[in-house]
């Protein structure tokens, strides 16, 4: 034994006491054993709890082995209890055992008592084993259940969001087609611009359904994230307000990770004012940086994340926490512990998404009062940071006299787009999927500049058109318009030189400009 044994005896006699502990003493067994012999005294140390064996007495002058027992187990049910007394016969021995003692022994045979000691140790430890194995496996499997729920969910949000992008389209185009329409003193124009912000308030909400879904199209780059806090610290301490202490501690030797800085400074946006409003009376944010190994147990709990190096996020404050319930769905669209009307409950699903889209894990740890920390584990790169490209700014209208192929399965769309591109001068072949493409392609005796082709359609993806395509057309580029894509697939099998893209929902200035771009390229 590594530490003493504490043992628990239930024993009147002092003499039987000390003979038990020199017995275990002899065959090497240190103990500690803390002798009692009333039931309100046996009670109280079962409620201490701090002992690896109970060893009792059958007969006492005011208490009985049975009842011990009965005490012990319910109190106490994984420590060992041993009989060791003179007047245990054969059937009320085997009546203990089948109470729950470990063991009865024969004060007139105490041979027996080390080698029982050592079995009732061995199989508590292996009880113990047993039950961290059940406990791994139980959390393993929720975890499991929590991540195909996150999967299901992360499906169908993608795929509202890709419905919902080309109706806020239509309601966006048309928008500003009817804008550009009306003069400034027309008294259609408030109604008409008021319908446009609630657009871009919705479209809003769809790109953070898509983040959560990790459909959104990602602007990957190596970056510093003590520089990405950095550059948003004087922000954060005006959102927080004056009665918040913003702390930073950023590790000076950060590694660099890939990912997008825009989505990070979101990441940390959110998570700053989830922090805010857990913190309604004032406290402590702090945000720190720094790196580490994520060995194999702790990726586990990271998953889908791999062993490896990480620079760490940790925003933490000290607001009012949250209970394991509550933790249990934060991550989730739409699930908010706040007021009606106070917040949308997308949040935190936006944070998971993009951690996840960016290779990363996220964990949070929390209790109520005690407030909570979310830390973010993203790959550990050796690369230089990406240096920034300085903004280009329209200085030509994107008007074109240039033939555009589109391919568009949703009529809405199809005739928005077809409009706003022959506003601006573009003669446009319009079709309904890749068939039609191909036949409406065929037929056309002139080049064909520019495909712009939605990426999910019925039977013919546009990746699929656009490959079939562009060998008959060798001077032909592509602009992918999608409302959420798989970036890392997109472009495979084409050349990436010819192609664009550009996410719904779209204004048609927007989608003029982005087709000017295109072909000037």
């Amino acid at each position: 034994m590594k530490s003493p044994l504490r043992i628990l005896h239930l024993e009147d006699s002092q003499t039987d006491a000390d003979l038990i502990v020199s017995t275990l003493a002899e065959e090497g067994i240190a103990c500690e054993a803390r002798r009692i012999d009333t039931k309100a005294d046996f009670v109280a140390a079962l409620e201490q709890g701090r002992f690896d064996l109970i060893i009792a007495d059958y007969s006492l002058p005011s208490f009985d082995g049975i009842a011990a027992l009965a005490l012990a187990r319910e109190k106490c049910p994984d420590v060992p209890f041993i009989f060791v007394s003179a007047t245990l016969g054969e059937e009320l021995a085997i009546e203990t055992l089948q109470r729950g003692a470990t063991d009865y022994i024969l004060k007139q045979r105490l041979s027996r008592l080390v080698p029982s000691v050592h079995r009732a140790l061995r199989e508590l430890e292996q009880r113990i084993e047993r039950k961290r194995a059940e406990e791994a496996l139980r959390q393993s499997e929720e975890q499991l259940r929590q991540s195909q729920k996150m999967e299901a969910i992360g499906r169908l949000a993608g795929g509202i969001a890709h419905d919902f992008n080309n109706l806020l389209m239509i309601i966006m185009g048309y928008s500003e087609l009817l804008l550009n329409e009306l003069d400034q003193a027309h008294h259609m124009r408030e109604k008409v611009e008021e319908t446009q912000k609630a657009a871009q308030r919705a479209v809003s909400l769809v790109r953070q359904l898509l983040a959560f879904s990790r459909k959104q199209v990602l602007d990957p780059q190596v970056v510093d994230l003590n520089a990405v806090v950095g550059n948003l610290e004087k922000m954060l301490r005006r959102l927080i307000g004056e009665d918040i202490e913003l702390i930073t501690r950023m590790d000076p030797s950060l590694g660099r990770v890939k990912a997008d800085p825009g989505q990070l400074e979101q990441v940390i946006m959110n998570l700053a004012v989830n922090a805010r409003d857990a913190m309604p009376q004032g406290g402590k944010l702090t945000i720190e940086t720094g790196n580490v190994e994520a060995a194999e147990a702790a990726a586990r709990q990271l998953a889908p994340t791999q062993p490896g190096p990480y620079v760490q996020l940790v925003v933490r404050d000290t607001g009012c926490g949250m209970d394991a319930a509550t933790q249990a769905y934060i991550f989730e669209p739409f699930f908010t512990t706040k007021e009606e009307g106070k917040g949308t409950g997308l949040g935190l699903s936006t944070v998971y998404g993009i951690v996840k889209q960016s290779s990363g894990g996220i964990q949070v740890q929390s209790a109520l009062g005690r407030g909570t920390a979310f830390t973010i584990y993203l790959p550990r790169i050796d690369e230089a940071t990406t240096a920034a490209e300085p903004r280009k700014v329209p200085d030509r209208p994107p008007y074109g006299m240039e033939t555009v192929l589109l391919v568009e399965d949703e009529q809405g769309v199809r005739t928005l787009v077809r409009d706003g591109l022959r506003q601006y001068g573009y003669t446009v072949l319009e079709a309904r999927h890749g068939v039609e493409a191909f036949l409406i392609s065929n037929q056309h005796q002139g080049p064909i500049h520019l495909l712009v082709t939605d990426v999910v359609m019925p039977g013919m993806t546009g990746r699929e058109v656009a490959h079939q395509l562009m060998p008959l057309h060798p001077g032909m580029k592509v602009l992918y318009i999608s409302g959420y894509i798989d970036d890392a697939g997109l472009r495979s099998g084409t050349d990436q030189a010819r192609t664009g893209f550009l996410q719904k929902p779209f204004t048609p200035e927007a989608l003029a400009r982005k087709v000017r771009d295109m072909l000037d390229w």
